[in-house]
């Protein structure tokens, strides 16, 4: 009867601490394909996907003495995290990744919420790797990572208002091929 099993994020923290070989390789499959589909939601591009994996994981193996366990669930937000920031800074190195605004207010955008029902992740997952690279990050902070415009402005360096335009054309986006989606299958 075991009393008091440790989680498995506290084992491989305990194995890193110690030094031991396999640590990398058990954080590595236990995490490896989370951690690409996180990558997958802000870079489109399978080579330039691979390297941002392998940047943030030289980063994770390289800081994870700094990480502070702080309970189940605290290793694999904190592995999210350093995937994002890593996707981030990608997309920032071409200042163009945001599309340019056009002459069109923000508030002349009509606000369209893209109709999900009856659509698999993966199909949604897919629409969204076809978004351009601003309006997919803004997309994947402000819905997945529940961002505030204001916080993506200070992330992305940009306004808040572009933000907001950015994720107004995602959303028109989404729900153009959401919809040629349901045509083509027939649904709806």
């Amino acid at each position: 009867m075991i009393l008091f099993r440790k989680d498995r994020e506290q084992q491989t923290l305990d194995l890193f601490r110690k030094g031991d070989k396999c640590a990398m390789d058990m954080l590595y499959q236990e995490y490896a394909d989370h951690l690409a589909g996180v990558c997958a939601r802000y870079i489109s591009d399978e080579d330039q996907l691979k390297d941002v994996l392998q940047e943030s994981f030289i980063r994770i193996f390289t800081q994870i003495h700094l990480f502070e366990y702080r309970g189940k669930g605290s290793l694999k937000a904190w592995l999210t995290r350093i995937v994002i920031n890593e996707a981030l800074m990608e997309l920032r190195k071409d200042r163009t990744f945001l599309v340019p605004l056009q002459e069109t207010a923000v508030a002349d955008i009509p606000d369209t919420e893209p109709d999900t029902e009856g659509l698999d992740a993966q199909t949604l997952v897919s629409f969204v790797r076809q978004l351009p690279p601003g309006y997919r990050a803004v997309f994947n902070l402000f819905v997945v990572e529940e961002k505030t415009h204001k916080e993506i402005a200070d992330i992305l360096h940009i306004q808040p208002a572009t933000s907001a335009s950015q994720l107004s054309r995602a959303k028109q986006m989404l729900t153009k091929m959401i919809k040629a989606h349901h045509h083509k299958t027939g649904k709806r």
